[in-house]
C-alpha cells in the first residue's frame, strides 16, 4: 500500500476539498491548477519539477484566498500558467530544437482547453458552471491516466494523486449539483 501513497494522499486531499465545498463552480481554480501543473512540468522540461509546480499552484491559490477572499483565485492560477508557458516557449526557442520530449505544445493545448472550461464556468450560472468544472476534472482525470501509463511529462506519483483527486472531486460536484 505504501507504494501507492499518492492514492492515500489524493483521497485525503479530496476529502478536505469536498468537505469545504459549497458549490462546484468554486473549484474552477482546481481545474485550472491541474492543467498548470502539467504545463509547468513541460515548460521546465523535467518530470522532477512536477511536485514543486504543484506546491507553487497551491501557494498561489492560498495566497489569493488569504489576501482577498473576494478575488477569484482562478485568475491567479491562470496567470501562473501564462508565465510558465512563456518560460517554456523561451526555453525551447533558446535551445533551438524542433523536438520537444516534454510535450510543451500538447500541454499548452490542454491548458487552453481546461483553462477555457474553468473560465467559462465562472461566467455562467452556478449549476452549469459546476457541471463544467466536474466535466473538466473528469477530462483531466483521463489526461492523468494517459500520463501515468506513458510516464511522460509528470511523475507517475503526481498523475496517480491527481487522478484520484480529480475523479473524487468531480463525482462530489455532480452529486452536490444534482442533489
Amino acid at each position: 500500500m505504501l507504494r501507492h501513497w499518492p492514492v492515500l494522499v489524493g483521497v485525503g486531499v479530496a476529502a478536505l476539498v469536498i468537505l469545504d465545498m459549497a458549490e462546484g463552480v468554486e473549484l474552477a481554480k482546481l481545474l485550472a491548477a491541474s492543467a498548470v501543473v502539467y504545463l509547468g512540468a513541460a515548460a521546465v522540461g523535467k518530470q522532477s519539477a512536477t511536485w514543486p509546480v504543484f506546491f507553487a499552484t497551491l501557494a498561489v491559490i492560498l495566497a489569493a484566498d488569504i489576501i482577498d477572499e473576494d478575488f477569484e483565485a482562478t485568475w491567479a492560477v491562470l496567470g501562473l500558467g501564462v508565465l510558465l508557458g512563456g518560460y517554456g516557449l523561451v526555453r525551447r526557442l533558446r535551445a533551438g530544437t524542433r523536438s520537444d520530449p516534454a510535450g510543451l505544445p500538447s500541454q499548452s493545448l490542454a491548458m487552453l482547453v481546461f483553462g477555457a472550461a474553468a473560465t467559462l464556468a465562472l461566467f455562467v450560472n452556478a449549476t452549469v458552471g459546476s457541471f463544467l468544472v466536474a466535466l473538466g476534472l473528469l477530462g483531466h482525470a483521463a489526461w492523468d491516466v494517459y500520463h501515468y501509463r506513458t510516464n511522460k511529462v509528470v511523475t507517475r506519483s503526481l498523475a496517480e494523486f491527481c487522478l484520484i483527486l480529480d475523479t473524487a472531486v468531480a463525482a462530489a460536484i455532480i452529486l452536490l449539483t444534482i442533489g
